[in-house]
């Protein structure tokens, strides 16, 4: 196997995790959220640090994003 068909494969497999870690996230973020919501009468201080969770899940997100954007495109893809 040549270097450029193993980077391609590297390239695809780092593709796919961050589409699944991406979307773990939303779904991590939203569950916070919820939470929070739910605890709000029990301790505010709790909801506001679960919300403060959530958002950081989705700078996180963001980066991972980009970090997806970035990656060149595969020869195999158009």
């Amino acid at each position: 196997m040549n270097k450029s068909v193993a980077m391609d494969d590297v390239q695809e497999k780092l593709r796919i995790l961050l589409d699944y870690w991406i979307e773990h996230n939303s779904e991590h973020e939203k569950e916070f959220r919820d939470w929070a919501d739910k605890v709000v009468s029990l301790s505010a201080e709790v909801a506001q640090q679960l919300r403060e969770a959530a958002t950081k899940m989705a700078a996180v997100s963001s980066e991972l994003m980009k970090a997806k954007q970035a990656l060149p495109k595969s020869k195999g893809r158009h």
